[in-house]
């Protein structure tokens, strides 16, 4: 159960941190409602994973998965690109989540 606690508070890190980009510093109404609410269920999801897992690998594991799902959103909206080089950097964050799991 905390793992997938875990995995959906990374989801919504992401959510988070897109709507905290497309909220232009808090002006737009819609992205910044997303961003408070994402937020904080994010946090709480992160507080009830660490109840249960290591702090550390709860930590790691929700900071990957929201790295990779911003940036996967960001090229999704054409606003970076995404190259061999970031793929392949994205594959290793991803690679490492799933080695945190497996020895955890």
């Amino acid at each position: 159960m905390a793992w997938a606690v875990l995995l959906v508070s990374g989801v919504l890190e992401a959510v988070w941190a897109t709507a905290l980009s497309a909220s232009d510093n808090f002006r737009k109404g819609k992205p910044t409602a997303l961003f408070a609410v994402a937020l904080v269920a994010s946090l709480g999801g992160l507080a009830f994973a660490m109840t249960r897992l290591p702090t550390a690998t709860a930590y790691a594991v929700w900071v990957g998965v929201g790295a990779v799902l911003t940036v996967l959103i960001a090229v999704a909206r054409g606003q970076e690109r995404f190259t061999p080089a970031r793929a392949a950097l994205l594959a290793v964050l991803v690679g490492c989540v799933v080695g945190l799991k497996a020895v955890g």
